[in-house]
């Protein structure tokens, strides 16, 4: 066939999928109303996973799966916006890599809230301002983010998904390196271009800032300034990228976990975390993930910050695999509260560990 011919196909099959995505959205306004009264969840992560691996199962290509899940996640964000929009709160500002993870899990047709530090996106879920919320909380090569671990500890927030980022960082600036005096960025994100940084500059100042997205506004204001941030915060603040790809690790991966007021439902396949800790003395935290294993239960992460509420005490993060309700899981967090000062669940969430 000719050119136009193979065109002319093209168009009436997308003229076929307006009128099956536009069917599709009228059920969704009917699921919008039953939701509404029975006050039932907008967001529910443990279907997004049931349709995502639906898509995934059916998909014989030829596009590839991560095609076809972006265009799901659409869809989804659609259906928000016509049963109710959410608003998702995110370390601003625009442009910041929390932006864009927000963005790539929950789609265009939400609210987007920017905050100025990570402590407040926990405030906004508990003061209910916002329905969800996106933290980091690990990456591959700087390792844990504090802030986020912190705000676990005096919030009533729980976490009901996750999303894992790829990360690629850029030097960001309206000058030549070798004018270059002072660079902004998070701490975090120093880290993870260590090596890059102290073989690239010599006497130019790192200093840290409460975003990439605010280090890059600070680089378009101030002469002879740059930042590491994103390809977006280049072309949101009118910056040029320098260096691209600068990260000590090319498969330098973000975590990202969605806070809201309730965890997700179980789906077979599932993470819960649990905050917890434990009196000062010696074997006091192996009694506890002596527990965790007596009843099975795999570990996929520990992290440990000081309590700030008593010296030489910590609190320990602690997430394994396995759903709150589970009946092995049950047991084990009976039991290890009689090991623990204080022991409380973080929620129960779907395991992903696909790309976004």
């Amino acid at each position: 066939m000719s050119l136009d011919e193979l065109r002319n196909q093209i168009d009436q099959i997308d003229s076929r999928l307006v009128e099956l995505l536009n069917d599709r959205a009228r059920i969704v306004v009917e699921v919008g109303k039953l939701k509404s009264r029975t006050d039932t969840e907008i967001y529910a992560p443990h279907r997004e996973k049931a349709v995502l691996e639906k898509i995934s199962a059916a998909n014989n290509g030829p596009l590839p799966d991560k095609t076809l899940l972006a265009i799901w996640r659409e869809l989804m964000s659609g259906s928000f916006f016509l049963e109710r929009p959410l608003r998702i709160a995110f370390l601003g500002p625009e442009g910041s890599f929390s932006h864009s993870a927000a963005l790539l899990k929950f789609g265009q047709s939400v609210e987007y809230e920017a905050v100025t530090d990570i402590r407040a996106i926990f405030d906004e879920i508990s003061k209910e301002h916002s329905d969800f919320g996106i933290v980091p909380i690990e990456n591959s090569a700087g390792g844990s983010v504090n802030e986020s671990l912190d705000a676990f500890v005096d919030t009533d927030v729980m976490i009901c998904a996750e999303v894992y980022m790829s990360i690629h960082h850029n030097l960001l600036a309206n000058c030549s390196i070798d004018e270059i005096e002072e660079v902004y960025s998070k701490p975090e994100i120093f880290a993870q271009c260590r090596n890059w940084l102290s073989a690239t500059f010599k006497e130019t100042k790192t200093i840290p800032s409460t975003s990439s997205a605010r280090a890059a506004q600070m680089a378009a204001k101030k002469p002879n300034t740059a930042a590491i941030g994103s390809s977006v915060a280049a072309e949101l603040y009118g910056l040029k990228k320098i260096c691209e790809n600068i990260e000590d690790i090319t498969n330098n991966i973000t975590r990202f976990l969605v806070i809201g007021k309730t965890d997700a439902k179980p789906t077979g396949d599932d993470k819960t975390a649990v905050l917890f800790s434990t009196s000062h003395k010696a074997g006091a935290l192996v009694d506890v993930l002596e527990v965790f294993r007596g009843n099975g239960l795999n570990l996929a992460n520990i992290e440990s910050r000081p309590s700030k509420k008593r010296e030489w005490e910590y609190c320990f993060f602690v997430d394994f695999m396995g759903h709150r309700t589970e009946e092995n899981v049950i047991m084990a967090l009976i039991e290890a509260k009689k090991h623990c000062l204080q022991l409380s669940v973080l929620g129960s969430f779907p395991r992903n560990m696909t790309l976004i």
